[in-house]
């Protein structure tokens, strides 16, 4: 049991504090967040476009009236709505308390695939060694790592959707009435914890393969120390929680997971309840029978909850602590 009067122990805790509080701050500068400046630049770049070329209503609504769109997407309206402010502080706040409740709790793909090569090593033996693997490999290496990552958060959001203790948790994600990019932190530590875990699984059993069968020093394309394909497709991530409407088309709509689709997963609407759950590949989706494809103009919708509980989630002690009481109170129905 830690020691509560040690200094040090207060040393560390303050000292953690403040390097959580500060790399949440300096998001922009970190290469694997939503919030990295070229992930930002790419954006509002698309958004613009968007917007000039009609995939955002933009035609229709007069395209040349920047003011327009000013308004629409970067006004007080959307950007101060109380979701939106919400967002802001709970963060913040998420940004300082995840790493400390359950980061330490948490295991990477590596050490899956390094947990795996120990496990089976008696019946297996040793991996085996061999020459530096061909491009054509390493390629298709890139590639299942990255379909085994999304089918692993298509698994856990679908999980947080159809299991009804982990629905509470991910209601405060789907509490949000409004959606800016600072949305994608609106999630509940545990919810966070199992869309790291159930990816790092799937990723892991790839590299585990890949590193048996071919090489253990086998790695993926990389772009910038980012996967390279998890890259591109976070040029356009923050449009799934900005209310740009942009559509891939009917053709492409089928096959990946445009902003569009993401915004009807948080519709309030029925016909739209639990659809797209799906981050960039919209196979899953096809597969589970949860694809809702968007229209190529903008539809209208209500977001939220939609159960009269749509702003009572504003607060970061009622989002953290929320599910917890709707679980307990689960379990102690059950127990009658």
């Amino acid at each position: 049991m830690p020691d509560f009067s040690s200094p040090a122990l207060w040393y560390e805790l303050t000292f953690k504090v403040v390097y959580n509080a500060t790399m949440t701050l300096l998001a922009f500068k970190q290469r694997d967040s939503f919030l990295y400046w070229p992930f930002l630049l790419s954006t509002l770049l698309i958004a613009l476009l968007a917007w000039r070329f009609g995939w955002a209503g933009g035609r229709e609504l007069a395209a040349a009236r920047w003011s327009t769109f000013r308004r629409r997407y970067l006004g007080s309206a959307l950007w101060w709505h109380p979701s939106s402010r919400a967002d802001y502080r709970f963060y913040f706040v998420n940004g300082i308390l995840f790493p400390l409740l359950l980061g330490p709790l948490l295991f990477s793909d590596r050490a899956v695939s390094g947990a795996l090569h120990e496990w089976l090593r008696p019946w297996l033996g040793a991996p085996p060694g061999g020459a530096a693997p061909g491009t054509v490999v390493v390629m298709a290496y890139t590639v299942l790592i990255f379909v085994a990552y999304d089918f692993g958060r298509f698994v856990a959001h679908s999980l947080l959707h159809d299991v009804q203790v982990l629905w509470e948790f991910h209601k405060v994600h789907h509490s949000a009435e409004v959606l800016t990019p600072l949305t994608s932190f609106r999630v509940h530590p545990v919810d966070l914890a199992l869309m790291a875990l159930v990816p790092a699984l799937t990723v892991g059993l790839v590299m585990w393969v890949f590193q048996r069968l071919v090489s253990p020093g086998i790695g993926f394309h990389t772009f910038l120390g980012l996967h390279v394909l998890i890259w591109i497709f976070s040029l356009a991530g923050n449009l799934r929680h900005w209310q740009v409407w942009v559509s891939y088309g009917a053709t492409l709509n089928r096959w990946l997971i445009s902003p569009a689709h993401h915004q009807l997963h948080h519709s309030a609407e029925p016909q739209h309840r639990g659809c797209n759950r799906g981050f960039e590949l919209a196979i899953w989706d096809r597969l589970y029978g949860t694809l809702c494809i968007p229209r190529n103009a903008p539809e209208t919708f209500r977001m939220g909850l939609g159960d009269a509980t749509d702003g009572s989630w504003d607060s970061v002690w009622r989002m953290y602590v929320r599910p917890f009481t709707a679980t307990w109170a689960m379990a102690m129905r059950a127990f009658r």
